[in-house]
């Protein structure tokens, strides 16, 4: 071996172990705020089990708040046999269910138009679908009351405190960002598929629904889920646009049904937020890669 290969080995040995070390250190860091973050978000989902284990009595007692001497199901089988909670339940699974499907009808050709059917002002249509998700819900819930009020006094039809309205009115909050998702999903896939349909004659409609929704599942998937989460943890406008307890859905329902006055049932109100929280949890443990993929489309695009 010549003396410039001896040079060049003894080189390149140190410049390695700096970088194992680095590399060591990088990831050991990472597994510090990884813990961190692990801990600071999980800590309140845990705090929230264990006292839906307590009775009211544990509750109130001076005791470790993170540990449960009496654990207890009495909360839970208290809210299963409870027709108001059982109703909240109902209702707020009716409402997802039904504003998913209507924002996805709405959401996937608007999307598929901005995003393919160029036409005059379609980029600024695009940003402007976009911008009216920016607009806060304590702004749009005034106007909507004044919009009901008027067909109301203009036809007869009663919209206030009925279930069915919050699928009216959620669309205004799912279908913009629904549609941004789709259209940076729709922008991704190459156009050669496009002139491709063109050329074998197929109409717009038949490259939409046998090309573009085949290929772009993990974007339609992406604005399901967060269409289904707005729908499932609205707050602002069920307790504006409904007041009886038949009509309440379940994040202002085990406000108003388990908090009264002063008073605050907290072993139940921890056990209805925890089985509130479980179908979106549920989705997004088995949704989860569909739902990055779709919101992460288009970051790459050249």
């Amino acid at each position: 071996m010549s003396q410039q290969s001896i040079a060049a080995t003894s080189s390149v040995v140190p410049v390695q172990r700096s970088m194992q070390r680095s590399r060591r250190w990088a990831l050991l860091w990472s597994y510090f705020f990884l813990v961190l973050f692990s801990i600071f978000f999980l800590m309140p989902p845990l705090y929230m089990l264990i006292t839906s284990l307590k009775d009211s009595g544990e509750i109130s007692a001076v005791t470790n708040p993170w540990w449960v001497n009496r654990p207890t199901f009495d909360n839970y089988l208290a809210l299963f046999r409870s027709n108001d909670y059982l109703s909240f339940f109902r209702n707020s699974s009716v409402i997802a269910v039904i504003v998913v499907i209507v924002t996805m009808l709405i959401s996937i050709p608007a999307a598929f138009s901005l995003s393919r059917m160029k036409f005059w002002g379609s980029t600024t249509l695009a940003t402007g679908v976009f911008l009216t998700y920016l607009v806060p819900d304590t702004l749009l819930f005034i106007p909507l009351f004044k919009i009901f009020a008027f067909i109301n006094q203009l036809t007869g039809i009663e919209l206030i405190n009925h279930w069915w309205a919050l699928i009216i009115i959620y669309p205004t909050l799912t279908v913009p960002f629904a549609t941004w998702i789709l259209i940076a999903y729709f922008a991704s896939i190459p156009k050669e598929l496009d002139e491709a349909a063109l050329i074998d004659g197929a109409g717009y409609f038949q490259m939409l629904t046998k090309i573009f929704i085949p290929v772009a599942i993990p974007g339609i998937i992406a604005a399901m889920i967060f269409a289904f989460t707005v729908a499932w943890s609205q707050f602002l406008y069920p307790l504006a646009f409904t007041t009886s307890t038949d009509q309440l859905v379940l994040p202002v329902g085990i406000v108003t049904t388990l908090i009264k006055g002063d008073v605050y049932n907290w072993g139940q109100i921890m056990a209805g937020a925890l089985l509130g929280a479980a179908p979106p949890l549920v989705i997004y443990a088995f949704l989860m890669d569909y739902y990055i993929a779709g919101l992460t489309a288009g970051a790459t695009k050249g």
